[in-house]
């Protein structure tokens, strides 16, 4: 039989007794850890847990101290906070009531985050903006089959465009082996030749979660997967504030699981809206026309007459035209004749004949008048010619030469004018009124009259 002190506890006095025991042994204490799924609903309190590499703690930051602290909380951040250890006895949870926080440096996931993503920069892997099809034709969304992205995503298109293949890839979406199964996953359907990248696309989503929830998004193997992939990605990993290396390596990025599947596909509301307004406006450019065409039928058949009144317009017309041209060509036949006269008469006026009769008599003066003036001109012209043969005879050399006088020259046919120009034993030629003679000097003499001209040195002899 059991003892009094024996008896069992409920539980929620063994968890009172838990909370007493952990309030009064441990009391307040500083923590320094890494803050993680931090949550504000809207009571306006505080939730998060503090980690480091081998433990968790969840932490609660009530409303009258959080509108107190100046740290922005946000996961990933480094942070000591100052609080009361102790048990909420409903769940039997434990936990570090805070009073107060102060940031202690970035965190060390989101600080191999910001290396990891300046590396990946600077190797381009983040240079992808291909366009994707819109709508595409065939989307494989690689995601957890059971999470509440697919839902969201097969929602939106089943609203939006219900026309567009939509094939899930399940793959895991958190833990270790989540970024090696969607590696894998895009490598076989990038080797599926029956996909098109003009027309099919590939979605990567899973919905929000603390940092570490999202750590496989941040895999640089996946990331560089998704730069290689032929087939152009979206991503849509978290929340909008959320920001992954798959979304940044992505051709598209969207904030949510549900704008991506907005994103990716029209809203066939708005475009059946649309073409009712297209429609309306078909229907009224139709009215329209069928009226213009309806007046402009209604002018042409007013326009209209009877052949037969027409023919015999025409034929008034044509006797008109008939009648004009006879007087037209009548006109023309006198006009034509008038002018026959008038070159008959120019031609008759300039007859060859009395041409040639007007031309013989002007060269028979022209002869007559040529004989007559010829002895003249040749008399006046052997006067002329005789007067200056005599001018040339009484100037020319060749008449001193008649007189007596001589005239040498030396080898090259210059004429010696002085003794001196001349040397003992130089062959000179002496030319005579009549005949040349060939000469040789034999001695040279000074002249005594240096400015007599016309005096010789030396005595020439012959050869």
């Amino acid at each position: 039989m059991p003892r009094p002190e024996d008896a069992p506890l409920s539980v929620s006095e063994l968890n009172r007794r838990a909370r007493q025991a952990l309030e009064q042994d441990v009391g307040e204490v500083w923590v320094e850890g890494e803050l993680s799924g931090v949550s504000r609903p809207g009571s306006g309190h505080v939730y998060f847990t503090l980690k480091d590499e081998r433990a968790q703690l969840r932490c609660a930051l009530f409303r009258t101290r959080a509108r107190f602290v100046a740290a922005p909380m946000r996961d990933g951040d480094r942070v000591k906070v100052r609080g009361q250890v102790s048990l909420f006895e409903p769940r039997g949870d434990y936990q570090l009531i805070v009073e107060a926080v102060q940031a202690a440096g970035v965190g060390e996931l989101l600080a191999a985050f910001e290396r990891l993503k300046t590396r990946l920069a600077a190797e381009g892997v983040f240079a992808n903006a291909r366009a994707l099809p819109f709508p595409p034709r065939h989307l494989l969304v690689l995601t957890s089959p059971t999470g509440a992205a697919i839902r969201d995503v097969l929602a939106v298109l089943a609203a939006r465009w219900p026309l567009t293949q939509v094939t899930l890839i399940p793959v895991p979406v958190q833990g270790r082996e989540a970024a090696p199964a969607m590696i894998s996953a895009l490598g076989l359907l990038n080797r599926q030749q029956a996909l098109d990248p003009t027309r099919d696309a590939i979605l990567i989503t899973r919905g929000g979660g603390s940092l570490e929830d999202l750590w496989a998004f941040n895999d640089e193997h996946l990331a560089r997967a998704i730069f290689h992939s032929r087939l152009p990605v979206m991503s849509a990993v978290g929340h909008e504030v959320d920001t992954t290396l798959s979304d940044l390596a992505a051709d598209v990025r969207a904030p949510t699981p549900s704008a991506a599947a907005e994103q990716l596909v029209p809203d066939r509301r708005d475009l059946g809206h649309r073409l009712e307004r297209l429609a309306e406006r078909l229907a009224r450019a139709q009215r329209a026309r069928l009226d213009t065409e309806a007046q402009r039928l209604d002018h042409l058949r007013a326009r209209l007459r009877h052949p037969g009144e027409v023919l015999a317009a025409r034929r008034r017309q044509l006797d008109q035209m008939a009648g004009r041209l006879r007087r037209a060509v009548q006109a023309r036949l006198v006009l034509e004749r008038r002018r026959e006269q008038h070159l008959r008469q120019r031609l008759a006026l300039r007859s060859p004949d009395r041409l040639l009769d007007q031309a013989g008599q002007r060269l028979e003066r022209a002869t007559l008048r040529l004989h007559q003036a010829m002895p003249r001109a040749l008399a006046r012209h052997r006067e002329r010619l005789g007067g200056l043969a005599r001018e040339l005879q009484a100037v020319s050399p060749l008449a001193v030469l008649g007189r007596g006088y001589a005239i040498l020259e030396d080898e090259r046919g210059r004429v010696v004018r002085r003794a001196a120009d001349t040397t003992p034993g130089q062959s000179l030629e002496a030319r005579l009124g009549e005949g040349r003679l060939a000469l040789r000097v034999t001695g040279v003499e000074a002249d005594v009259d240096a400015d007599n001209p016309g005096a010789h040195g030396g005595k020439p002899s012959k050869r």
